[in-house]
């Protein structure tokens, strides 16, 4: 235990710092909800990785040889050490042999389910939601047929002390005239309701298209923009908000996209200095984080392919609307960056093992290579079995949210046990030999020294 502690133990600590690091980009959105999803699932994260640095190794100390006793009979006695995979130490030895080739190869096909992501459409489903056989849906969409009408109105709320002047009235009335001027942006009825002993006015505007569409938003704008500084912006002495679901769908929207950039610079550059920290090195993260991130475009290829464009429709049950949820990408990618890292980590670790008692040179910079990922597969192929069967539970849920994110990620994860650890990390450390495992300044003092023992001899 005191071993595994030394090993694995420090593996552990730098998978969970870098699983809450890209976790902890959710607080840069600004969003209430991904700041609460992050605050819990860090501090689950934490939870598990204190639990796994003390409670574990105490109770298996406690247990002693008792952990035998449970022992299932028809699967064989329990291995004093785990076999190296022969499937995976054929795979790998051949990547090792021909990393251009078939680390070229298994690139391409990774950028070939990436390429549908190219057309990602981020949109909320709305009713879409759910499939259509669902009874609550089919009822909606007859009551729509019966008594066809727009989505729920823009809700203008207005503020001021004297809402009941004859400016008031007549901004609304503007409104009014403003209808056909907007070419269809905004309809009839509009109407004007007071609250709060007349210092609420909420004027209630239906605007085109279904709600969180192109025409909704365009409508929107044309609202914001034009016709209300037109009509209610001329009154002096009142303030007014947009508000309702398209708004909301809008500016959430909005907000998520002004600061995705920041998410991803946050825990793509975090990353990288923990795992620069960690492994000494400077190529060892950028590889890394090269490989995480062919992994998770290929997963939002795969949602593009099957939620977007329609496939599988029958099969996964659920009715293509033609978009993605919008927070769905975002935080799919921290997810899944975090625990492809943890994949990554654990594996490096092992490998940076063997290389401090290995014979050094590029013979032992291979075989350390190979013996690391072989050692491992077992580990990380049970790990990522695991987590893909949670994550396909979500695919049986009626919501297409939730089936977009347990197969997306179901699939990412899989990606990455499979591909990127089993061809593209062996391809890739092959090609680098040991300039993977050295930082710039030593690999430049080296020579250094090296040239000077030359001067010398």
């Amino acid at each position: 235990m005191r071993i595994a502690a030394a090993t694995s133990g420090r593996a552990i600590v730098i998978s969970g710092l870098t699983v809450m690091i890209s976790l902890g980009g959710l607080f840069f959105t600004g969003i209430d909800v991904f700041s609460g999803v992050a605050i819990g699932t860090i501090m689950v994260v934490g939870v598990a990785v204190l639990g796994s640095l003390t409670f574990l190794p105490a109770l298996l100390s406690l247990l002693g040889r008792g952990t035998d006793r449970g022992r299932i009979p028809f699967l064989g006695r329990r291995q004093a050490a785990a076999r190296p995979s022969r499937l995976w130490g054929a795979v790998i030895r051949a990547v090792v042999r021909h990393p251009v080739a078939l680390g070229g190869l298994a690139t391409v096909g990774l950028l070939a389910l990436a390429a549908p992501a190219l057309a990602l459409h981020l949109e909320d489903a709305g009713l879409h939601s759910f499939p259509d056989n669902v009874p609550v849906v089919r009822t909606l969409d007859t009551i729509l047929t019966a008594f066809p009408g727009g989505p729920e109105p823009a809700e203008v709320v207005v503020t001021g002390d004297n809402l009941g002047s004859r400016q008031v009235r007549a901004a609304i009335a503007a409104l009014h005239g403003q209808v056909a001027a907007a070419h269809g942006a905004i309809r009839e009825p509009i109407t004007a309701t007071v609250f709060n002993s007349a210092h609420v006015l909420v004027v209630s505007v239906p605007l085109a298209g279904g709600g969180t569409d192109t025409a909704s938003v365009s409508a929107l704008a044309a609202l914001r923009t034009q016709v209300l500084p037109a009509t209610l912006g001329k009154v002096p002495g009142i303030s007014y908000s947009v508000g309702g679901p398209t708004a909301g769908s809008h500016d959430f929207n909005a907000q998520l996209a002004s600061r995705t950039p920041l998410v991803f610079c946050f825990v793509l550059g975090l990353a990288f200095v923990l795992l620069m920290i960690t492994f000494r090195s400077v190529v060892l993260p950028a590889l890394s984080i090269c490989l995480n991130l062919l992994s998770v475009g290929a997963a939002y290829g795969v949602m593009t392919w099957i939620f977007q464009d329609g496939h599988l429709q029958a099969a996964l049950g659920f009715t293509a609307y033609g978009g993605i949820t919008s927070w769905l990408p975002l935080f799919m990618f921290v997810l899944l960056f975090g625990l492809s890292m943890d994949y990554h980590v654990f594996i490096l670790s092992r490998i940076a093992e063997l290389l401090r008692r290995g014979p050094g040179g590029r013979e032992g910079t291979l075989a350390a290579i190979t013996q690391g990922l072989t050692s491992s597969a077992g580990v990380v192929t049970s790990a990522a079995a695991i987590m893909v069967a949670v994550f396909s539970i979500f695919a049986t849920l009626s919501q297409i949210e939730f089936k977009v994110f347990g197969v997306a990620t179901a699939v990412a994860i899989a990606i990455d046990a499979t591909v990127v650890r089993g061809v593209l990390l062996p391809a890739g450390l092959s090609l680098l030999g040991e300039r993977a495992w050295r930082m710039p300044r030593r690999r430049r003092d080296a020579g250094l020294a090296a040239e000077g023992t030359r001067q010398v001899a």
